[in-house]
């Protein structure tokens, strides 16, 4: 069995960070284009900071937070790899460090009837209406995030 090992992202991490975006089955792309390696970049070394799940080498999960627009831009698992605790591990450590930076509340959306929109949920989030084409969007604040319950047991 092989160790799952997180830190944060760097430049260098970009190119295995597409190709973990561009896999996936839920909230794809319509147009990869739309989202080009100086926009990865911009937010993981201005806007915020990016965390990276590696697994035998190669780059299984990434999430990325921006302070300056107060919203989680991106949490995504490499198909295969879901299932194994990653994505909640990203999760944390983000808004750990998130909530270590401002007191401001915290914002993201995603698509209805996804894992994702259930993820959000029982991670804490909140419904606040919808957002875009039709997503959620979820709101998580400091207090509510601070006063979850410890790890592995659920609200």
């Amino acid at each position: 069995m092989s160790t799952i090992f997180i830190r944060v992202a760097g430049p260098g991490d970009i190119e295995q960070i597409q190709e973990v975006r561009n896999a996936v089955t839920e909230n794809r792309l319509s147009d990869p284009s739309l989202v080009p390696d100086s926009d990865v970049a911009d937010y993981i070394t201005r806007r915020g900071r990016g965390w990276v799940s590696i697994e035998n080498g190669i780059i299984t999960g990434f999430a990325i937070v921006s302070i300056t627009d107060r919203n989680v831009w991106a949490l995504f698992i490499r198909p295969g790899h879901d299932g194994k605790g990653t994505g909640r591990q990203l999760h944390d450590r983000m808004m750990d460090w998130y909530f270590e930076q401002t007191d401001l509340p915290v914002w993201l959306s995603t698509s209805p009837g996804t894992r994702a929109a259930s993820f959000y949920r029982k991670a804490g989030w909140e419904e606040d209406g919808l957002y875009g084409k039709g997503e959620i969007r979820f709101v998580l604040n400091k207090q509510k995030w601070m006063s979850r319950p410890p790890d592995g047991e659920d609200a």
